[in-house]
């Protein structure tokens, strides 16, 4: 092989190195911050709206696991909500599809389909790993709706933690899905040429006809393999999302703890026509108040609603799809939150889904 020739396959082999490395496959990332959000003085890291102890209006004590006649529960088959399942459609005209834990498909009034926090194997990697090495598959995969998720035109990412961002469930959705996701989340993503739109607290974008804003949520973040080898806790955001389209509104809280942040979003946007709130991870016998923190009862939750002013409270975070975090059962946060119901003042309208059957 003569030198010119040598040269030349040298020359092709770099620009396709670059190629690979900076060409067609880097992701289009748009930030977006209307306004600057909180950081905390002395980490330089994101921090929540209303960080400090916290005095939450009600918490049950009695008789809040009591049994429901709405639940059947089978050693062997787990527990199962006996009523309305997987999907509802609303006057307003949003369709509101629960897949598990946090997974939602959301079809607004103008058209588009949103999902939520899909994580399609329950943990993304090493998590989940782990997870069934110490206490077996609690899940293997989410069950594919009808149809697949070919109808998704975008999604809402609240955090970086491994249940609620998957960089493998991401090869999973459409090529020509927009990613919209709190500050700093788009360097977790797989360099695949996706479109990943940043945007801070109370900053807004468009999908279709559809309006997207990100708001506050009362949470944390951090994604490690080797605690205290490398420490990025807070260096991302997390956020809730509204979505407003044809002059209706619902609301995704993500993962929260229950503060004023509610009602700074119920004061800004005059009432929400569908709220999606968690009710679960708030249980540990190890870190009660912690978890607290940056996780709602069903109690907190309807607190939350009446904040916000919600027409309609879809809950969710219970069931056999979502892990618990140590809470007593698979729906035993459904079971505290009907038991709670009559308890707490709220002014909405309860809907019941249940996760996709498998």
């Amino acid at each position: 092989m003569n030198r010119l020739m040598l040269r030349f396959l040298q020359s092709a082999l770099t620009v396709l190195c670059l190629a690979l490395l900076f060409g067609c496959s880097a992701n289009r990332v748009q930030v977006t911050q209307d306004q600057q959000q909180p950081i905390d003085s002395d980490s330089g890291r994101y921090t929540n709206l209303y960080p400090g102890e916290k005095d939450y209006p009600f918490t049950c004590t009695e008789n809040c696991y009591q049994p429901r006649q709405e639940i059947h529960c089978r050693p062997e088959q787990g527990c199962q909500y006996q009523g309305t399942l997987g999907a509802a459609e609303f006057e307003q005209g949003f369709r509101v599809q629960w897949l598990g834990h946090a997974f939602f498909l959301i079809t607004t009034p103008s058209g588009e389909t949103l999902a939520t926090d899909p994580v399609l194997q329950e943990f993304d990697w090493p998590i989940n790993w782990l997870h069934a090495w110490f206490n077996g598959n609690y899940r293997l995969r989410y069950p594919t709706p009808q149809g697949g998720f070919d109808a998704i035109e975008g999604v809402l990412y609240s955090h970086v933690h491994y249940d609620h961002f998957s960089r493998a469930s991401v090869s999973d959705l459409p090529d020509n899905v927009r990613y919209f996701t709190p500050l700093g989340m788009s360097r977790h993503f797989p360099d695949a040429g996706l479109s990943v739109n940043e945007l801070g607290w109370f900053s807004q974008t468009t999908l279709g006809q559809s309006v997207i804003t990100a708001v506050p949520a009362h949470h944390f973040s951090s994604r490690v393999l080797v605690p205290y080898l490398y420490e990025d806790e807070n260096a991302v955001s997390w956020s809730g999302w509204v979505v407003e389209s044809q002059g209706q509104t619902l609301f995704y809280a993500g993962d929260t703890g229950y503060s004023a942040h509610f009602k700074d979003i119920g004061q800004r946007y005059g009432g929400m026509d569908i709220c999606l709130l968690p009710i679960a991870s708030y249980h540990s016998e190890a870190h009660p108040k912690w978890y607290r923190y940056v996780h709602m009862t069903p109690e907190d939750a309807l607190m939350a609603a009446k904040d916000l002013s919600c027409k309609t409270v879809i809950p969710w975070g219970y069931g056999n799809a979502s892990w618990g975090m140590g809470d007593k059962s698979s729906h035993a946060p459904l079971t505290r939150f009907l038991n709670v119901l009559d308890n707490v003042q709220h002014g909405a309208d309860i809907v019941i889904l249940d996760e996709l059957s498998q």
